[in-house]
């Protein structure tokens, strides 16, 4: 058994490695440990020889993991926290997960908080903190575990949630009340809304959609601007103007009246949605539920999904 290459380290060697890896140091790895330097420098060179290779280039001002110390680390990283897991759920079984999802405001007001206490009810012990942000978020780097994330359809991550279609909508007082809106030519009568980034300046919103109906050149009566869509929305609702409605994030307006389109047919878009999982939520049944749940909600709203990618 002794020439087994199956045959696991001793625990507190692997357990002494993964500390000193993760820290790249022996002195606060001994720290963590509650052992002598020269215990963990002991530790160390005994699993070196066991599995026959370096683990770690020792460098005048710290250690550095060599090849084999990095696919090790990444092995004992993995199995540690998936048994940490497992032992919280045994010693807590009724203990809530928490699962952090970031997504755009637009996406969290208009789609997902709606929807959400379904998934609550579904899933009682998952609870779900909701950050919202217009920056893209490095999942594992900040803690999130899912992200709904929007952009083109051909770079697209994840797993996709939906497609977009855009067309323009606004409030019934406005097309029954306001200027003229029998074609698509008289939105040169009205206040055109739409969002303005602060980094990233006007989003082509209106540009594609003026442009497909061969009005390039439209100059409106006026502008409003935001830098959030779901703002944009509400000043849509309220009247103030015609926006771009972002579909399927505008279908429950459109469905209780608060918004109408003026004309049928909607501008299949470029861009769409996908859910990603971080790298360490990969790894946690809880966020695979949380992606699960998004993607059968988007599919029993009539809007079909693609497997992961």
């Amino acid at each position: 058994m002794r020439n087994d290459p199956k045959r696991l380290p001793a625990p507190e060697l692997l357990i002494t490695f993964e500390a000193a890896a993760r820290l790249l140091s022996f002195t606060r790895a001994a720290q963590e440990r509650c052992v002598t330097q020269s215990a963990v420098s002991r530790q160390i060179r005994a699993l070196e020889d066991d599995l026959g290779v370096a683990l770690f280039r020792r460098r005048h001002r710290g250690l550095a993991l060599t090849e084999e110390g990095s696919a090790l680390h990444e092995a004992c990283r993995e199995a540690f926290e998936r048994l940490h897991s497992t032992v919280a759920q045994l010693r807590a079984p009724g203990e809530r997960q928490v699962l952090t999802l970031t997504t755009t405001p637009g996406v969290a007001s208009l789609w997902l908080i709606p929807r959400l206490s379904r998934f609550t009810r579904e899933h009682p012990g998952i609870d779900v903190r909701i950050d919202t942000s217009l920056d893209l978020r490095d999942l594992d780097a900040e803690g999130i575990d899912v992200a709904i994330r929007y952009g083109r359809l051909d770079s697209m991550h994840g797993s996709r949630l939906f497609q977009e279609s855009v067309m323009p909508v606004c409030s019934p007082s406005l097309l029954e009340d306001g200027p003229p809106l029998a074609g698509p030519a008289d939105l040169r009568l009205h206040t055109l809304l739409r969002v303005v980034d602060p980094m990233m300046g006007v989003l082509p919103e209106w540009e594609p959609w003026l442009a497909a109906m061969g009005l390039s050149d439209l100059q409106p009566a006026g502008r409003l601007s935001f830098s959030r869509y779901d703002d944009v929305v509400s000043a849509a609702v309220l009247g103030q103007g015609v926006a771009i409605g972002r579909r399927p994030l505008i279908d429950a307006l459109l469905a209780d009246g608060r918004l109408v389109a003026p004309w049928s047919g909607a501008l299949a878009s470029p861009r769409g949605y996908s859910v990603v999982l971080s790298d360490a939520a990969g790894r946690r049944p809880a966020a695979h539920a949380l992606r699960a749940w998004l993607l059968e909600t988007a599919a029993r709203d009539g809007y079909a999904s693609a497997p992961p990618a």
